[in-house]
């Protein structure tokens, strides 16, 4: 497969500009195309605005950045369909978290002339904020340590660390045990019935009646399974640096800000409760001057059976539909603040 992406010695990496890929997927595979700045468009991220034309720029990661769909496909993409006379630059990014998010702004979008700043925070990112390591798949199919940029709060204070990052891969072994603490781990730590369902989830055998039957589903939501409980950690170190991060971002920025989070398929599937990010989130960016914009409660509203058709079998993102929903439940309280 060629080379999507490419170092860069703030954001840690970016997609390389001005190629056209086809990317394998279990969705069939996609069609992926960026602009000269390093970004999936197909177009390019003029500084000005065309007259009449409202434009928002918007922030976020895989799900933002449309992994599993071409990007005619993308949530960005239905809302410029949706709302008349928009463009929206999607800065989206896969395999970042709210620290990479502000400072792809920072680098690429400060000067970008617009109406209206959207964050998109995928609701598991709190963890990406507070790990200063990833692995990632090279292009042989090994696993690879990197180190990111990431920020600490000091007195109060944010403070920028590791910049420029190590442009090579990091040997596991030469971390202490201390920095190996901030390894991201996907999905974090599991409760012993979800670990042997995933493990059953992951056997031929198995597989069938884990996923199909729901037995997965239920057992989680009998169990009042929680995947993300920093939010509900008033002291938790990473989910203060996230509050500190969007206070600066949205208290810092000219123009009007949206924080719309985007939920995890357990919060859309109804399995687990959303109510610790939404109150979290909110009072984070209202505080801040900002405005929250949640697609939840429009896409519980769905029959399950359309709710699972949102989000890819196996890695969870996005499908076309579930784009086209979330472009759906945001485009009216978008549309209102893109208002004259």
């Amino acid at each position: 497969m060629r080379q999507t992406l490419e170092y860069h010695p703030v954001i840690g990496f970016r997609f390389v500009p001005d190629i056209k890929a086809r990317v394998p997927h279990e969705g069939g595979g996609y069609l992926l195309r960026t602009n000269s700045t390093g970004f999936r468009s197909d177009r390019p991220f003029s500084l000005e605005r065309s007259a009449g034309t409202r434009r928002i720029l918007l922030f976020g990661d895989s799900f933002t950045a449309g992994e599993g769909v071409s990007n005619g496909q993308r949530y960005s993409d239905h809302l410029e369909r949706l709302i008349p006379n928009l463009e929206v630059f999607n800065y989206g990014l896969p395999a970042t978290g709210l620290d990479q998010h502000y400072l792809i702004y920072q680098e690429y979008a400060r000067q970008v002339e617009h109406d209206l700043l959207v964050i998109a925070v995928f609701v598991e990112n709190v963890h990406r904020v507070g790990s200063r390591y990833r692995y990632f798949t090279d292009d042989e199919g090994q696993r690879v340590l990197y180190a990111k940029p990431y920020f600490t709060l000091s007195d109060g204070q944010l403070e920028l660390l590791g910049v420029p990052p190590p442009k090579r891969p990091l040997d596991p072994a030469d971390l202490s045990a201390q920095d190996s603490k901030y390894i991201f781990t996907l999905g974090g730590k599991s409760p012993g019935l979800k670990t042997v369902l995933q493990r059953m989830r992951q056997h031929p055998r198995f597989e069938s009646l884990v996923v199909d039957s729901g037995l997965m589903d239920f057992a989680m939501k009998m169990l009042r399974y929680q995947p993300i409980k920093d939010y509900g950690e008033p002291e938790n170190a990473s989910w203060l640096v996230m509050q500190a991060l969007i206070g600066k971002w949205i208290g810092e920025h000219p123009r009007p800000v949206v924080l719309m989070p985007i939920p995890l398929h357990h919060y859309v599937y109804g399995i687990s409760s959303p109510r610790a990010y939404q109150v979290g989130l909110r009072s984070a960016t209202e505080a801040a001057g900002g405005t929250f914009v949640d697609p939840l409660p429009a896409l519980q509203k769905r029959p399950i059976a359309e709710r699972k058709s949102l989000y890819f079998r196996n890695d969870h993102h996005l499908t076309k539909a579930g784009h086209e929903a979330v472009a759906t439940a945001v485009a009216p309280a978008l549309a209102v603040l893109l208002s004259p």
